[in-house]
Formats: C-alpha cells, structure tokens, sequence
C-alpha cells in the first residue's frame, strides 16, 4: 500500500474543516452509535452539509436529544432507527426496513475491553460480535441500497489497538485462551480493518469505495469499561490520578470526527478504496509486528490478501450470509 494521497489536513483539523464547502445536499448517510461522541459529530457534521442522516443506535428514545439537536443547526431530515449491532434479528430488521439508496454508511459504533468475557445469544464473544461481525452483516445487508447510489461510501471506524493483536482464527470467541479485555478488542478491530480489504476488493467494479481509519484517542462513552488502572494504561489519567477531559495527545469530539468525514464525504478522496487512514491523511504501514497501540500506522496483519480472505469465509460461515459481489 502507497502513501502518495497527499491531503492538506492534520491530526488538529476538525470535521468541519475537512469538508469546508462540500454539498451534500441529496446524499443519505447512516451513521452507527451516531447519538454520542464522535459518530455525534460525524452525523451533525454530515447533516450540517446537507445530507439526510439516520442514526442507527440501541436505544432510539435516548439518542431523540441528539438527533434534536442535529435538526437544530441543519434543515436536513434526521432520523433515528433501532440498531442493536450484537443482535443478528435487530440488525436484519433494520436492512429490511431500508429503502431507498444509501450514499454514505459510517460503521462506528462500538465497545471496548469489555472486563470479564461476554458472549452473545449465539455463543460469540461479545466485542468481536459488536464491532466486527454486527457491521458486517449491516454492510452486506444495505449493498443494494449502496450499489444504487452510485459512488457509495462505506467507513469503518476501527483502532491503532489493531496493533496489538490480529485475528485468531483458531479461537476468536475465546473458547480455549484465557480471555484477555485488549486482546479481544484489538483482535476486532483487525477484523474490521481486514473487512475492509475484502469488501474494496468484490465492491470497487460497483464504485463502492470501503475505507478503514483510527480517530485517535478521544474521550468519549467508549471509556465506560474502563477502571481506573485501565484509563491510566491508556493515558487518560495525570499524575494525581484525576480523569483529563482532553488527555495530551488526545483529541476533541471535533477533531476525532475529522477522518471519518474525510471518508464519508471529501472530494479530495474519491475512488480511494481498500486503505487505512489515521490523522486524517493516508497511514504508513508499519515494517513489522507492533505490540503497542501508540506505535501508528496499519499492521501488515490487518491489509494481508490471504487473512482478508480468510476472514471473509469466517465471517460468511458465522452469519450464514450469501456475499453480494459486483453485477449481483
């Protein structure tokens, strides 16, 4: 993978600043956990340019303060639709109930180093169930409403945590390891990363772009598993001990925002598909194996052809889904 997008962006640009003047007036955006953080500002973001955004949440009646404040600085449509991404059933009924084209779907909701192991109804650990396989079975569900959009955009929101783990194919649901909090996350966000590989490569003859991104460390609802040790191992703690609203390093909601709207919307991107973005410009992929999230850059685990493909028979065999491929 190249590193020649050259984008006049920084790790400081905010999501409104990344598409300064874009109209996208027209355009219909879904956006996952969109009622808080930066998928929040990702749909208010979107909406402010004139698309029609939906967000797809667990609880819609907590997310209504949201989407009310979204109407208040946009006269595009807001809507709000139950998601529960760990529940196949959920996530079936909201792709039915679809209609219509989708131009931009942002894949951002999700948990985090959840601290004693969860499964779902199904058996499946709850992280990679979530954050993985939950938006995959979205994905796939809304690909006719993508190919119909002509140039649809769909954004995953994954994590430099990718680093830290690829996927064990042998035991992902931690059936036979020790469950370890970091390990399960890191590992689905290299799913999400190498859905992306797979995605971009059946999808790119339909002019669906796929794109994957780390935001960056931003305090937002994601901490909520975390103790206090844990928010000292991530940094989001000083040396008195005291939670830091914006720790150093860190970034705001708005500037957390800012690559995921690149992808969404920015036409300083179009037909870039299959790439892994951080601070809001192309990532390096790194040289060899990282064991720390902080390091940057993609791992050569997460854009692997044959680990992307692999993982695309585990994910078709988990959801017993049939793959939309281009022409369908």
């Amino acid at each position: 993978m190249s590193t020649d997008l050259s984008l006049p962006f920084t790790a400081a640009s905010t999501a409104g600043e990344v598409i300064k003047g874009v109209d996208l007036r027209g355009r219909r955006a879904v956006v996952t956990g969109g009622a808080s953080g930066i998928g929040l500002v990702t749909a208010r973001t979107l909406a402010e340019a004139g698309a029609e955004v939906t967000l797809a949440v667990r609880n819609p009646e907590s997310a209504r303060g949201a989407a009310d404040g979204i109407r208040a600085v946009s006269q595009a449509p807001v809507h709000v639709a139950r998601l529960d991404l760990s529940d196949p059933v959920s996530v079936d009924a909201f792709t039915s109930a679809w209609d219509g084209p989708l131009h931009i779907l942002v894949n951002n909701a999700g948990i985090m180093a959840l601290p004693e192991l969860t499964r779902t109804a199904r058996g499946w650990e709850s992280q990679f169930a979530t954050n993985h396989l939950g938006h995959a079975q979205l994905t796939l569900g809304l690909y006719d409403a993508l190919k119909s959009a002509d140039g649809a955009r769909v954004v995953q929101v994954a994590s430099s945590a990718h680093l830290m783990a690829p996927v064990d194919f042998d035991d992902i649901h931690f059936e036979q390891r020790p469950y370890e909090a970091w390990t399960a996350y890191a590992q689905s966000k290299t799913a999400m990363v190498l859905f992306t590989v797979a995605l971009a490569e059946r999808w790119k003859a339909d002019g669906i772009s796929v794109n994957a991104l780390h935001p960056g460390g931003i305090m937002t609802n994601l901490q909520r598993h975390l103790d206090d040790e844990q928010l000292t191992f991530v940094g989001a703690k000083d040396a008195s001990g005291l939670t830091l609203e914006v720790p150093p390093g860190w970034k705001t909601p708005e500037q957390g925002a800012a690559t995921s709207v690149l992808l969404a919307a920015s036409p300083l991107v179009e037909g870039v598909t299959g790439r892994y973005f951080e601070d809001v410009a192309l990532a390096p992929v790194q040289a060899q194996a990282q064991t720390s999230a902080t390091a940057g850059g993609v791992a050569p685990h997460a854009l692997d052809t044959g680990l992307a493909r692999r993982l695309e028979d585990e994910t078709r065999k988990l959801l017993a889904a049939r793959w939309p491929t281009a022409g369908r």
